[in-house]
């Protein structure tokens, strides 16, 4: 049956997805597709499969236009109703300010950073931002100084998204502005905003960088919600991996209008998935052209323009490994290439994966034979001291020092509470080591006690290497940090070379003088290269 004719039919709806639009169903038909073609605002078209989809205010003309052929769901019903009896208008920003009372000192003593109250008055006149301070600058007290002002000026919810692990610190810093907000974990994000009206807060907003991710879709939902007041995404690293797309779902949250149309958006900024000739070189064109359409919604600043902080330097350390160890570091890869061929011709896994997982063995591995060399650097920084982070992709090697040296783990394998009891063990210089993972380490925790940071490889993108230094390079750090990579090897050189090469497109994008000094990293690498002569197996 046609939803085009009067007569109702249950196989024709209105309902929302799970990221926020309105999905209209129904058996393809010309008619029906045609009239729905012609709703302002207009929808897109997604295929047969797929159907029409609209953005909520579209549904009036939806529901004028096929009353009575097609059913509204409950979820969309509900939205709608809402819709009919909007938001009051955002007080003006003259009286949010009066109340922000930003030099006021805080409940535990501390008094905001000029660079804080300058970002919460930044924030004050966005209904939509991303708040992309460089890691260490203190966006969560920046992000709820002009919460605190909203507050005092409305009724309105402030619900945060964050990390679990993260939840101790966000209450930490509301209870020192006095505020009282609603946490909730990416692992959990509700359907639903208060009716009374929602600031929405994400922490490590990147978590939504892939589109078609659940935790994305949940997101959106809430930024399409009729009882979103504002929305502020807060992430230290908006583009991990130097691409354009990667912002696009950030964009797409905050209703920027370079999101309107995701294929133009490609087209336009992504446009290296067309050439596979030209790959990096479009990116860096895709880059240039986003940078300043963005500008407006997005603070980015560095601790180098703002903050007198010591120094940060890093260091690179090649090791050459013994005759003896080079034929059990070849004997230990070649048993892992031989059980992942008995693999393939079992069919269990594709051929077409050897190389990533060649190079993932080969990271591991190598990450194993560093650690007579780093164990022997530790404990001179040890006897010195010096308050250590040591990061790792990989957990046995953690392990294994562990055993050796002691130190304090932090990982996924502990609860939330243990890490916390770890880190505060650390703060406090009960214990000069830990050792941790990348995943849980480097994620919005603050390890300022620490003099050094050793990276024993490093992660496949700038943004996680910037996210674990910059765990211990921050407001309230005493004395310069130095970050220490150890490098064994060409998997070493490919991840680094790919590290660099990816900061670069960063650096053009955020406009940060200092998120990597891309020439003098690149320099330093060819030069390990030459010297260690491991250029000839190349």
């Amino acid at each position: 049956m046609s939803c085009s004719s009067s007569e109702f039919s249950e196989t024709c709806y209105f309902g929302l997805t799970s990221d926020g639009l309105i999905k209209a169903v129904f058996p393809f038909d010309a008619v029906t597709h045609s009239k729905l073609s012609k709703i302002s605002p207009k929808g897109q078209w997604y295929g047969k499969d797929n159907g029409w989809k609209f953005p909520l205010s579209s549904s009036k003309q939806l529901l004028h236009e096929f009353r009575g052929r097609f059913l509204v769901q409950d979820d969309l019903s509900r939205w709608i109703r809402l819709l009919d009896n909007p938001l009051p208008k955002s007080p003006k920003r003259k009286l949010l300010l009066r109340n922000a009372d930003l030099e006021r000192v805080l409940l535990d003593g501390r008094r905001p950073f000029p660079h804080q109250q300058e970002g919460a008055k930044w924030l004050l006149t966005k209904k939509g931002a991303v708040l992309a301070d460089e890691m260490g600058l203190g966006k969560t007290l920046t992000v709820l100084l002009a919460a605190r002002a909203i507050v005092k000026t409305i009724n309105i919810q402030v619900m945060v998204i964050a990390p679990v692990s993260l939840h101790s610190h966000w209450r930490n810093e509301a209870n020192a502005v006095g505020l009282e907000i609603d946490l909730r974990s990416w692992a959990k994000l509700p359907k639903e905003l208060s009716s009374a009206g929602t600031l929405l807060l994400v922490d490590e907003a990147h978590f939504a960088q892939s589109i078609n991710s659940i935790r994305t879709k949940s997101l959106l939902r809430l930024s399409r919600h009729p009882r979103l007041h504002a929305i502020w995404l807060i992430t230290g690293t908006p583009v991990k991996n130097g691409r354009p797309e990667q912002l696009y779902p950030l964009l797409l949250a905050i209703n920027h209008p370079v999101t309107s149309n995701k294929g133009q958006f490609d087209k336009e900024f992504s446009d290296y998935k067309f050439s596979k000739n030209n790959g990096i070189n479009n990116v860096s064109t895709g880059i240039k052209k986003l940078a300043p359409l963005i500008k407006a919604d997005m603070l980015q600043r560095s601790k180098k323009t703002i903050l007198n902080l010591p120094p940060k330097t890093r260091k690179v350390y090649p090791i050459s490994l013994t005759q003896e160890e080079s034929i059990g570091f070849n004997h230990r890869l070649e048993l892992v290439l031989d059980h992942y061929r008995l693999r393939v011709k079992q069919g269990i896994v594709d051929s077409q994966a050897e190389s990533l997982i060649t190079l993932t063995a080969l990271r591991q591995i190598s990450a194993e034979f560093k650690l007579p060399h780093v164990s022997k650097f530790i404990s001179n920084l040890l006897q010195k001291g010096n308050s250590i982070v040591l990061f790792s992709s990989f957990i046995r090697p953690l392990e294994l020092l562990q055993q050796y040296l002691g130190g304090l783990m932090l990982t996924g394998k502990q609860t939330i509470q243990e890490r916390e009891n770890a880190i505060q063990n650390f703060q406090n210089g009960n214990n000069l080591l830990i050792l941790t993972t990348f995943g849980v380490g480097s994620l919005g925790l603050t390890l300022h006690k620490a003099k050094d940071v050793i990276l024993l490889e490093r992660p496949w993108t700038p943004g996680e290497v910037l996210q674990a230094e910059d765990r211990c390079h921050r407001i309230g750090m005493k004395g310069k940090l130095t970050s220490h990579w150890f490098q064994l090897g060409l998997a070493d050189q490919l991840v680094d070379s790919l590290v660099f090469k990816k900061a670069k497109n960063i650096t053009q994008l955020l406009d940060r003088a200092n998120i990597f000094d891309y020439e003098t990293s690149l320099s330093v690498f060819f030069k390990f290269i030459v010297e260690s002569k491991l250029y000839k197996s190349l």
